[in-house]
């Protein structure tokens, strides 16, 4: 179970002591750069973030048969990208409030603002229910956020490597993550069963606000589906494209088939037919053109360059005092020359583009 950005496991911890009762083994880390000094995430990247469930999740799977990823907030991208990278090992995957990228404008200042400016002001969480209780950063690192904006646009990019069943929980008054985050992810994923659960009392933080019971009713209910087999993994996306190849070749083979019998000729018949008339084959190497004075000067370049070449190698006497550079000059003059005599008027060697 993961947290989201500038948070701890105390923003999840009501949820991973919900299904820790329910029977199950539960890690929740602390992302690196998190739990500390909010100074500290200036000096993380994302890719330390995803190490660390990495690890935390090849943990986990050394003691358990099925191992189910949930994630909050960024923490949904990290599970995301988890699933995108080890999918197949993962049996399914929860998303709380996942976010993937935001629109708003002042995001496209954080790479610049982080070069100058360490932070600003932020807050305890969205909580809908009064009496929130801290536990993140007061404060949001731009550098740290940066690293944010990184992650977001290649799980965004590689949205279409997820195909394990999904639940996409999200709440419609989230202030933090919009709920076209998770609508995003809905549209662009290659699972074959994606639940959808929609929070409309609680805002961003879940897990702390109304709606806790039933993240955690619905949560174990996913996870029942998919060890039940009700929940089934989709078609990956290169499954997808192999069959629809094998699928438009299949059609390609039948389409020119004769499949009416009254023909003077049946689609067995046409299986059989030679793929070519022997009679109207034509040889692909036209005829070289008869040589003119031009081509015998350059066959005895060819002749003449490579005799004196072997001459002056093989017996050490320079006739010309030059080594066997008069050879070797009259024998590639004499093959360019052959060539371009011997090319075909009528051939293009341009690059195809008539202008």
């Amino acid at each position: 179970m993961i947290h989201g950005f500038t948070g701890s496991p105390a923003s999840i911890k009501p949820w991973a002591i919900a299904m820790h009762e329910k029977g199950l083994s539960v890690f929740a880390p602390t992302l690196p750069g998190h739990g500390t000094h909010w100074s500290d995430l200036n000096k993380v990247k994302w890719e330390d973030w995803y190490k660390n469930i990495e690890n935390e999740f090849l943990a986990l799977a050394k003691h358990c048969d099925q191992v189910f990823i949930a994630g909050f907030s960024v923490g949904g991208a990290l599970a995301l990208r988890l699933s995108q990278i080890r999918g197949s090992e993962i049996a399914g995957t929860i998303l709380l409030n996942a976010s993937i990228y935001d629109e708003r404008k002042r995001f496209k200042l954080v790479p610049a603002l982080s070069l100058f400016l360490p932070s600003i002001p932020g807050g305890i969480g969205d909580i809908a229910k009064p009496g929130g209780v801290k536990h993140g950063y007061e404060r949001i690192p731009l550098r740290g956020l940066n690293q944010v904006k990184k992650l977001w646009n290649i799980v965004e990019r590689d949205l279409y490597l997820v195909d394990l069943p999904l639940m996409v929980a999200y709440s419609v008054n989230d202030h933090v993550v919009h709920p076209v985050c998770s609508e995003t992810i809905i549209d662009n994923v290659y699972s074959s069963d994606i639940r959808e659960v929609v929070f409309e009392r609680s805002f961003h933080n879940v897990a702390l606000d109304y709606d806790a019971q039933l993240l955690n009713e619905e949560s174990m209910a996913f996870i029942l589906d998919v060890l039940s087999g009700e929940l089934s993994r989709g078609e990956s996306v290169f499954e997808s494209d192999e069959r629809e190849l094998i699928d438009a070749e299949f059609e390609s083979i039948v389409s020119g088939l004769s499949l009416d019998q009254s023909a003077p000729t049946t689609y067995l018949d046409e299986l059989d037919a030679p793929r070519y008339d022997p009679e109207g084959f034509t040889q692909p190497n036209p005829v070289l053109p008869a040589a003119d004075q031009v081509s015998k000067f350059a066959l005895l370049g060819i002749v003449g360059g490579g005799s004196y070449m072997l001459f002056e190698m093989f017996t050490g006497i320079d006739l010309l005092g030059m080594g066997p550079w008069p050879g070797v000059l009259g024998f590639i003059g004499g093959i360019s020359t052959y060539i371009w005599r011997s090319a075909r008027a009528e051939d293009d060697f341009g690059d195809g583009v008539e202008l």
